[in-house]
């Protein structure tokens, strides 16, 4: 069994930054990918980023520009720095680690972004 923590939320001015961490009790080097997901209340949860193994990154349309993530394989974490911030990113964040038999989902941060 693997464990994943999210930390890092908290409430926001619009126009301020976070940075939220993700960290696992194994090596992230072994996944495959590592994702970064939120949901908003009354919505569906939606992929945001992606890192993978080798160290390349993706992003969501909406996440694009204002949206960083990162790695650091020593401390078995993984980031998403979050710029800019809009009353629309309000909502739980999720990290997913991608394995070849199962994803690893952590229990969420939420962040709160305040008008």
């Amino acid at each position: 069994q693997v464990h994943v923590v999210e930390s890092g939320g908290g409430l926001v001015q619009a126009g301020g930054s976070l940075r939220l961490s993700c960290t696992a009790s194994a090596s992230i080097s072994s996944f495959n990918a590592m994702e970064w997901y939120r949901q908003a209340p009354g919505q569906q949860r939606e992929y945001v980023a992606l890192i993978r193994g080798v160290g390349s990154t993706h992003y969501a349309d909406s996440a694009k520009g204002r949206f960083t993530i990162s790695r650091d394989n020593a401390k078995n974490t993984v980031y998403l720095q979050i710029d800019s911030l809009k009353p629309e990113d309000s909502g739980v964040y999720y990290c997913k680690l991608h394995g070849n038999w199962r994803d690893f989902w952590g229990q969420g941060t939420q962040v709160t972004v305040s008008s």
